[in-house]
């Protein structure tokens, strides 16, 4: 027994550094390595986009306002209401221009029998001279009223004209082609010409978006636009769906207070999923980068020296100065990176370059990145303390 006792208590002396010791191995090992998430990056062709927050614009929207001071009698189109050119919206009280009008189709009238008396008096005048019965002079005098009445009748039917001008503007017609807004006036509404706003017409088919670019895209915006316009998609916030247009005009001077150019982009709206007014994203392709290196823009990080982007190398992380050479959606195309590199996504906040990384999966699991299982190396140590 005397024996006994010390060697047990020796044993149990001796086992609980060995378990303490195991355990701080793996701690230390698993502490020392950051967890990150990692992407390879690959060589395509990418095409270069610029986005932007633009406005839905319509071609045409034209206000239509009377030409005359009258009161309506009719109202032929409802609120809502697409219309063609030419179809008839309002009737306006007409009846002083019709009485105008027939006033100086008599005043005309008059006149011309006035002139048929004067060429008569011109003609027995000339038979007169002929006989040697008047002289030169009185035939002049004949001739000069009959020039004179022929002008007057002329002044009468440019009268009468600009009356059934006024005349004509008492039906009120589209002027083009597109949706009728809020009709603002009603049967018996006393209108102002010029001034008071009957309804507005707004064409909706096609539809423009504008939008602004920076300064630095000019070029290849202008080149876009010469070769026939480059593909413009359009998407509104709220929904999913977006539709393709094409760039249409690019303004001639640069906004000095912002550094950017308007330009506009076209879409067929024929199922009116772009409303003017309406806020949509643009998305502009100016060209394409032939076997570019291409990595997700979330792996780049902005400092002092410029963009950079962490790789995984051996199991640690090393840093890469990177040149961005164009974006398309999350990706961006860069130099810096060769095709294959794993370059980090989450967890590059914490690294340093020569940092030892652990490279975890989507769905959490761990991965060192020098190819063993961080979870393997922590079991390890408890395993090896029973033993």
């Amino acid at each position: 027994m005397a024996l006994f006792v010390p060697a047990l208590l020796t044993a149990c002396g001796e086992a609980p550094p060995v378990e303490t010791n195991a355990a701080k191995a793996g701690a230390t090992g698993a502490g020392s390595a950051i967890s990150v998430t990692a992407a390879p990056a690959r060589r395509r062709d990418l095409p270069i986009q610029l986005e932007a927050t633009g406005a839905v614009v319509p071609v045409t929207s034209v206000d239509v306002k009377p030409q005359l001071t009258s009161i309506v009698t009719a109202v032929h189109v409802r609120e809502g209401q697409f219309v063609n050119k030419g179809d008839l919206l309002f009737t306006l009280d007409t009846r002083s221009d019709e009485a105008n009008v027939a006033r100086l189709r008599a005043q005309m009238a008059r006149d011309q029998a006035s002139l048929v008396d004067a060429q008569r008096q011109l003609a027995r005048s000339r038979d007169l001279l002929a006989q040697k019965f008047i002289s030169q002079g009185a035939v002049d005098t004949n001739q000069s009223q009959v020039d004179a009445q022929a002008a007057l009748v002329e002044s009468d039917r440019a009268a009468v004209d600009a009356a059934r001008v006024s005349l004509a503007y008492g039906r009120v017609a589209a002027a083009s082609a597109g949706r009728v807004g809020a009709v603002t006036v009603y049967t018996g509404t006393a209108v102002q010409a010029n001034q008071t706003t009957l309804v507005t017409i707004t064409q909706l088919d096609p539809i423009d978006v504008a939008f602004s670019v920076p300064q630095r895209h000019l070029g290849d915006v202008l080149a876009a636009l010469k070769q026939g316009g480059a593909v413009v998609t359009a998407a509104l916030p709220e929904g999913n769906s977006s539709v393709s247009g094409r760039l249409l005009f690019v303004d001639n001077a640069v906004d000095a207070a912002s550094g950017a150019i308007k330009v506009k982009a076209r879409f067929d709206n024929r199922e009116g999923k772009l409303w003017p007014g309406a806020f949509a994203r643009a998305t502009l392709n100016v060209g394409t980068i032939k076997d570019a290196t291409v990595i997700p823009q979330a792996a780049i990080v902005q400092s002092a020296k410029g963009p950079i982007a962490y790789v995984i190398d051996n199991g640690k992380a090393a840093m890469r100065q990177v040149e961005i050479l164009g974006v398309a959606g999350d990706d961006a195309a860069v130099k810096g990176i060769s095709a294959g590199e794993r370059v980090v996504l989450d967890g590059r906040q914490n690294l340093r370059p020569g940092v030892p990384v652990v490279e975890r999966s989507a769905d959490g699991s761990g991965k060192a990145a020098g190819g063993s299982a961080a979870a393997g190396g922590d079991s390890a140590a408890p395993q090896t303390a029973r033993q």
